[in-house]
């Protein structure tokens, strides 16, 4: 007969221990939902070489539902959950709330809706920088709208951390579209 050995926690357990236990960075009740998308590529489909190190770096269109009311202004982050940390390929905020789109090469700083700002991203530049990712396996690349209950109190340039501490707890509603690039 085998000897039993303790019971451990299951990774399900484990994980929504962590997950409970993470301050969280959406209010109490349920953030809503944005529809986003891009005229740029489907969802889940490959991003143009354009809008990548490939090509021109040029960010992409990109366009969203509505906020909910109550929001004061809106957020963007593009982000890669492939690289081998969380890799932030662009952080955009304090568009003014009624913002419904973004258009191609929004980046250049003369395409910003007034107000607008940009942070750093991992690559230490302030404004978007495509996929980049080495050669392998296709990256994800997840452009993520948020509709905050307030603006941010930051210049230009505030980094990845200051950001994510700045929303905690503001977000009203947010919604990404995902798309995918890599070098073979």
């Amino acid at each position: 007969m085998r000897a039993s050995c303790p019971l451990r926690p299951s990774v399900a357990a484990v994980g929504l221990a962590v997950l409970l236990a993470a301050p969280s960075l959406v209010r109490a009740e349920s953030p809503l939902s944005l529809t986003v998308a891009s005229a740029g590529f489907a969802p889940g489909a490959p991003i143009p070489p354009r809008f990548t190190c490939d090509g021109a770096d040029a960010s992409p269109e990109l366009h969203w539902s509505a906020p909910p009311t109550g929001a004061k202004s809106l957020a963007l982050i593009v982000e890669d959950p492939d690289a081998p940390v969380l890799f932030t390929h662009w952080i955009l905020f304090n568009l003014p709330p009624q913002t419904r789109a973004l258009p191609e090469n929004a980046s250049s700083q003369m395409r910003l809706p007034p107000g607008a700002a940009q942070g750093i991203d991992n690559f230490g530049a302030i404004g978007y920088r495509g996929p980049c990712p080495p050669p392998g396996r296709p990256h994800r690349y997840i452009f993520r709208i948020y509709a905050l209950d307030a603006r941010l109190d930051f210049p230009a340039g505030i980094t990845r951390v200051q950001f994510d501490a700045a929303i905690r707890g503001h977000i009203l509603a947010s919604g990404s579209t995902i798309g995918i690039y890599g070098h073979n």
